[in-house]
């Protein structure tokens, strides 16, 4: 912990740069008049307007935020902005219900109401519509996933599950990215920067019209992150290194419109390992660096019939190649295509049908950690689905019922229906409710891995009475089924006035069927050194609840200033009578893995057109599994436009501690990591 010394020297130090920026922007305030930018376009609303604000990844259509009949949060551009968030899990912070931990300097653990990990298996995350989620290991790549900050629109996170529209492993919610489109990046955007965490990042953007109906844009970024510190104070060998870059053009032709969008990216990474866990004859390699490079390119065609009518096809590809830090290669390339046509039945019927094929191929090289057999292989999913809003009174209530069919490789059919009533009895208020099943699909690695997990010889009490370590060997199973989940949520909107909103939303899932471990009888080798082996078999016999509710307060005191605050609470309760399940966090000690208190609160205000500052205060109670105590932090970000295209920022990071720690590997056994205080600074032009 940092001293009460340097807190204060540190708020000093903001506090007089702040009242400096302050009285040179007062004096100059009537010089910037007109119109606002079209970054800082959510200022202009009241609460009662942002309400109003259309989202798509509820339902796969556009609907009013305040319609929605589920727990839904949208992260505006104008959020990211002022947040200083310089990636897009940092950006997720904000979201109720989202459990965001940081593992390392390219590492992290996000996830919806629980089942928190490296590799979190229960949540569907979208680029543009374009799933992310990786079927080889049943989760995101957090790092693969980025774009230009200042190109996202709006980051839409729905909690509690949502699989009768996206289908398998949308379980516990569904994170879609959705980016701006090319009309409304026009011109030139240049920044960089950098500090102490944020050695150094840039970012480049034009657009541009080749006629009325053509727009397009082209960006590229790059940035150095440090590595960070070992709980031991040693150096992590996780210093980050990234390069992407890509493009949009969008073209309209009466009612249809056509997108081809783009991405290339570099990473190189690397990392420490644990070797008391992973002790000989697993791995004798401590740190070692990685990359990862890939690409992606998305074709998408929407005709608007009418406002209750249109048609959707989408088709992308994308391909990874990465080296993991035990020198795994793995090569992967998917392909989808994704059709949906929404039309009026009668007048009370508002009919959304699609189909979906998704194909994914993949390649792995064996090493004295992981292995596949076989090594090659192609999965296919086929899925469609069907919803229909029935209005039973106009305006007042709506009865939506749905359901997914999905057909994998795996465990064949699942079917994932959902049922959802929205009562709005006036303008300012709203009631929703919902039952939904969902499952979780096994991954290739769950059928087909043997990874040598964990050496079993530190453990207490077994060195005494074992004279060979043991190791532990995880064995993937074809009989490993599906994970079941049967959710009940009920919601509530408030709006005070014009300039306050609540929204509540409780929740109850109850899990089936959930992974769990299973010894098997131990055998001998007696290559060097001698070591006994302990097979460890998958199986679905876990099971368990979990129960909580999630708030967000909006409120704008006055126009300069608006204050927002979320609370999330979360009860886990697994059954798991295996021996093992210490072993797998995520599922069978899962209970001890989410912090079950989460505290967000926001402060934006306009010191005057030129300047703004920022507050953002976090609060995040303990992890008891891996004996993470709660910590509290806080972002700031100082923002000054000397000239109206020109913005200067300063960003402080983590400011109440020199570090703090947040989350531990549970895939890898990575040495675990602390997340240090950071400062950088800044600047955007446009033009």
């Amino acid at each position: 912990m940092a001293s009460p010394a340097t807190l204060l020297n540190l708020k000093s130090l903001i506090f007089v740069i702040f009242c400096c920026f302050a009285n040179h922007a007062i004096a100059e305030n009537k010089v910037m008049t007109g119109n606002k930018s079209i970054e800082n376009q959510f200022l202009d609303l009241s609460i009662e307007e942002l309400m109003k604000v259309e989202v798509t990844s509820a339902s796969r259509r556009t609907q009013k935020l305040s319609e929605v009949p589920s727990a839904i949060f949208v992260i505006t551009q104008d959020d990211i902005r002022r947040s200083g968030a310089t990636s897009i899990p940092e950006a997720l912070r904000m979201a109720p219900g989202v459990e965001v931990a940081r593992i390392g300097t390219d590492k992290w653990a996000i996830s919806i109401r629980g089942f928190n990990g490296r590799f979190a298996d229960k949540l569907q995350v979208l680029m543009d519509g374009r799933s992310v989620y990786n079927p080889l290991f049943a989760g995101v790549q957090w790092e693969q996933q980025d774009t230009l900050m200042e190109d996202i629109e709006r980051i839409e996170v729905i909690r509690g599950p949502n699989a009768a529209v996206w289908g398998a492993n949308a379980v516990n919610g569904i994170i879609n990215i959705i980016t701006k489109k090319a009309a409304d990046t026009q011109g030139t955007l240049l920044s960089a920067g950098g500090g102490s965490f944020e050695q150094g990042f840039f970012g480049a953007r034009h657009g541009g019209k080749i006629n009325d109906d053509t727009f397009y844009r082209f960006y590229a970024k790059g940035f150095t992150r440090d590595q960070m510190k070992t709980t031991l104070g040693e150096n992590a060998n996780d210093a980050w290194h990234n390069a992407r870059g890509g493009f949009r053009l969008d073209h309209t032709r009466g009612i249809d419109l056509f997108t081809i969008q783009g991405d290339i990216f570099h990473n190189s990474y690397g990392d420490r390992l644990d070797k008391s866990q992973l002790s000989a004859p697993v791995i004798q390699a401590e740190a070692s660096r990685g990359h990862n490079e890939g690409g992606n390119i998305r074709l998408r065609w929407d005709r608007t019939i009418s406002e209750r009518s249109a048609i959707m096809l989408q088709t992308y590809y994308d391909r990874v190649d990465y080296k993991l830090l035990t020198s795994s290669i793995f090569k992967a390339e998917s392909f989808d295509i994704d059709f949906q046509h929404r039309f009026p039945l009668f007048d009370k019927h508002d009919l959304t049908w699609g189909a979906n094929y998704r194909l994914y191929h993949n390649k792995v090289s064996d090493t004295e950690l992981i292995s596949f057999s076989p090594r090659l292989q192609t999965n296919q999913l086929l899925s469609a689905f069907i919803r229909d809003e029935i209005t039973l009174i106009p305006e007042h209530l709506r009865f939506t019922l749905g359901s997914r069919f999905d057909h994998n490789d795996f465990t064949g059919m699942e079917i994932q229906p959902n049922a959802r009533l929205m009562w709005t009895p006036d303008t300012k208020n709203s009631i929703w409710t919902s039952v939904s099943r969902a499952v979780r699909t096994p991954s290739r690695a769950e059928n087909d891995i043997q990874l040598n997990a964990r050496t079993l010889s530190t453990a207490p009490g077994l060195s005494a009475l074992l004279p060979f370590p043991i190791l532990a060997q995880l064995n993937g199973a074809s009989n490993f089924n599906s994970e079941k989940l049967l959710a009940y949520e009920l919601g509530y909107r408030h709006q005070f006035s014009p300039q306050a909103s609540v929204d509540i939303a409780a929740f109850y899932n109850d899990y089936s069927q959930l992974r769990d471990l299973s010894a098997g009888i131990p055998s001998f080798h007696a290559n060097f050194p001698p070591h006994l082996i302990l097979p460890v078999g998958l199986t679905n016999k876990a099971s368990g609840y979990t129960q909580g509710v999630e708030t967000s307060v909006d409120w704008r005191p006055n126009e300069r200033w608006r204050l927002q605050g979320n609370y999330s609470f979360i009860d886990m309760h697994i059954h798991s009578d295996s021996a093992l399940k210490n072993l797998d966090p995520t599922t069978g000690s899962a209970n001890k893995v989410s912090p079950q208190h989460q505290v967000s609160l926001r402060s934006h205000y306009d010191v005057s057109e030129r300047l703004q500052f920022n507050l953002w205060l976090r609060y995040v109670s303990k992890v008891d599994f891996y004996q993470i105590p709660g910590y509290v932090t806080m972002d700031t970000r100082l923002s000054f436009k000397p000239v109206k295209n020109l913005e200067l920022f300063l960003v402080g990071q983590n400011l109440f501690s020199q570090n703090h720690r947040e989350f531990v590997s549970d895939f890898l056994p990575s040495i675990p990591t602390t997340i240090p205080r950071g400062v950088y600074a800044g600047a955007e032009w446009r033009f």
